[in-house]
Order: C-alpha cells, then structure tokens, then sequence
C-alpha cells in the first residue's frame, strides 16, 4: 500500500479566528488510540470548544470532539476525552510562559493528517473586544466591495 503524501484537511476552526487574534502558531501531533484514528479518516471531527491546557510541561487538548467509531467494539474510545500533544520541550517552555500573561489563551485551528500522520495546528490568542469583531467583519465587507468593484470594470473592459 501507498504512502499518504501531502495535508488532508479533518476539521477546522473558523470560529477561532473571529473570536481571537492569533499570535502565533505551532504543529503539534497527536497521541491517540486506534478509533479515534479511524473514526479522523472518515473526516469526522469537531474543534469549536477546544483549547489546549498547560501543566507539568505537558500540553493536553481538551474538549475537542472525535466521535466514536461506527464499527468499534468496546475497545471504542471517549468522544471528549483530553489528548496528549507532542511539542518540543522549547515550544512548550515559550507556550507556557505567554499563556501566563492576561487574556491569552491557546485555541486548535485546524485538525489534519499530514503524510499520513495525524497533526494539529494551534495558536496562541488573545481575545478580541466585540468592537474589534466588527471592525475585522467591516474591513472583510469592504475588501469584498472593492473586489466586485475591479471585476466589474474589468468587465466592461473587455466587452
């Protein structure tokens, strides 16, 4: 059998990036158990209340949802159960020490497997203000505006 090459997108979570500025990101692996696996590869998966906890210089992802395997047994893992992440120890010693300050916090982005290995993209946040949520929606309309606006020059251009 083949190799899996390349990034295979399971879940991603849009919500974060409208809720937080994002700092910085990191790629983390996984420690998981053979169903949840399985269950990743139907592309089945959800990050919306997901964060990642710090302690004893170990990062654990928390409250991110893998459903049970449809053809698991009892062996059948927990749908919200914490996972492990894999860091190196320099990222998690910078992680920890900026996730001290106030209103940060480290969000799950995005969940996929990449050359077949299960990989998890987080971020250290800040909280956005809802004046800041629509300031971000403002720009994103007028940028759109502007977009439909040069295409439709170049329209009447070309005819």
């Amino acid at each position: 059998m083949a190799k899996e090459k390349g990034r295979k997108l399971i879940a991603q979570n849009k919500k974060a990036r409208h809720d937080y500025l994002i700092l910085d990101t990191y790629e983390a692996g996984l420690v998981l158990m053979g169903t949840e696996v399985k269950s990743l590869r139907q592309g089945r998966a959800s990050l919306v209340d997901g964060f990642v906890q710090l302690d004893g210089h170990e990062a654990w992802l928390h409250n991110v949802h893998v459903p049970e395997y449809s053809q698991g047994t009892w062996t059948n893992h927990s749908a919200r159960r914490k996972r492990k992440l894999l860091l190196h120890r320099e990222e998690i010693d910078k992680l920890e020490a900026k996730s001290q300050e106030t209103g940060h916090t480290i969000v799950p982005l995005a969940l996929y497997f990449k050359d077949g290995r299960a990989k998890i993209e987080i971020a250290l946040a800040k909280g956005k203000k809802e004046y800041d949520k629509r300031q971000t929606l403002r720009e994103k309309q007028d940028r759109r505006e502007a977009e439909r606006a040069m295409s439709a020059v170049r329209r009447k251009a070309r005819a």
